[in-house]
């Protein structure tokens, strides 16, 4: 059959076949090492490090996340954990004062208070709590920002946080490799020492430190790459994941950052929050997660008619969910949880 001179063909079906790509992908890989909420785990190092830390919180894994603060680099970071295990307290001769408050070089500014007895407390009270956690820790997370340190001449001291203090007062360089390295790997076998069945996940920050400078921030990324890869090459019980990598090579555009352009956003966070899942989490715990995360979402939602049957109805469904769950998962805690959902039921 033909219409206005034109024959009639077969028409065949060919599908698209892409040839270009726009992006470089990183692979998904499991990990050897599980990570489910029967680990104790704990999180330290840079902002990084709290954001995978409280993902795990809002999951209901039991973990603790930077007793000393956030910290970025390598060599404060494990100072306190030396603190930790040499059963010292801190005292007021590790304090000082500037622009009105108390400070230790040892620990981020949220510790730091007007009175001196007060910081000296809070400190030590964090001290006591990871001490009495890591008792029972066997999954560590620790996250790197820079190698990029501030030294205090009069004792020749690397510190955690400047806290403003002048800047001649400091010396400022770039650790080695080695530099590193060496402490790290010291501290995780004393750590795995203690705890036999440890396993250890690093990573380097994707957080740009751009107030080095673009150069500067990459050579200190790299100095923690190559540190990290030292560490993991003499434990065995040390897994790297590649955090920054994915957030430079995989996601590589700005609307992947705060308006900082240094902080990735939530949609980055989420994304790399995916490879850590699929790196560390079995078909269980990405299960149990997944309930965890329906009720903690149900438990947010605020009902237009809180007196209707409906929502009443939700109300007791949603307690029914939390009792089965603590009961086949022990350590489960959904206090709060339960407790606004009980809150909402009418007598």
């Amino acid at each position: 059959m033909s219409i206005i001179g034109f024959q009639e063909k077969e028409i065949i079906d060919i599908p698209y076949l892409p040839t270009m790509k726009f992006r470089t992908q990183i692979p998904a890989e499991r990990s050897g090492v599980a990570i489910s909420h029967q680990h104790p785990i704990l999180c330290l190092g840079s902002c990084f490090a709290e954001h995978i830390g409280m993902r795990l919180k809002q999951f209901k894994f039991p973990v603790l996340v930077n007793p000393f603060g956030i910290i970025y680099n390598p060599v404060s970071i494990v100072e306190g954990m030396e603190k930790v295990l040499s059963g010292n307290d801190f005292t007021e001769n590790n304090l000082f004062e500037n622009h009105g408050l108390w400070h230790s070089y040892a620990h981020h500014g949220k510790f730091s208070h007007p009175n001196k007895l007060t910081a000296l407390e809070n400190m030590n009270r964090s001290l006591a709590e990871v001490r009495l956690f890591i008792e029972k820790t066997n999954r560590l997370i620790l996250t790197l920002g820079t190698a990029n340190v501030f030294v205090l001449k009069e004792n020749n001291t690397v510190v955690a946080n400047c806290h403003k203090m002048p800047g001649h007062i400091f010396d400022r360089r770039r650790l080695s490799v080695e530099e590193v390295a060496v402490p790290i790997i010291s501290i995780l076998q004393k750590l795995k020492a203690k705890t036999p069945d440890l396993e250890v996940v690093v990573t380097v920050s994707p957080v740009r430190h751009l107030r080095d400078g673009l150069v500067e921030n990459q050579r200190s990324k790299a100095t923690l790459v190559l540190g990290l890869e030292s560490v993991c090459q003499a434990l065995s019980f040390v897994h790297y994941f590649p955090s920054y990598e994915i957030m430079l090579d995989d996601l590589r555009d700005y609307r992947f950052y705060e308006n900082d352009l240094s902080h990735p956003n939530e949609m980055a966070i989420d994304y790399i929050w995916e490879y850590f899942e699929n790196a560390f989490f079995n078909e269980k715990t990405k299960t149990l997660s997944q309930q965890v995360a329906q009720v903690v979402a149900a438990a947010e939602h605020r009902a237009f008619h809180p007196a209707s049957t409906a929502h009443q109805a939700f109300l007791r469904k949603q307690i029914a969910v939390i009792e089965k769950l603590e009961e086949a998962h022990l350590g489960l805690d959904f206090t709060k949880e339960k407790g606004l959902f009980e809150k909402g039921l009418l007598p």
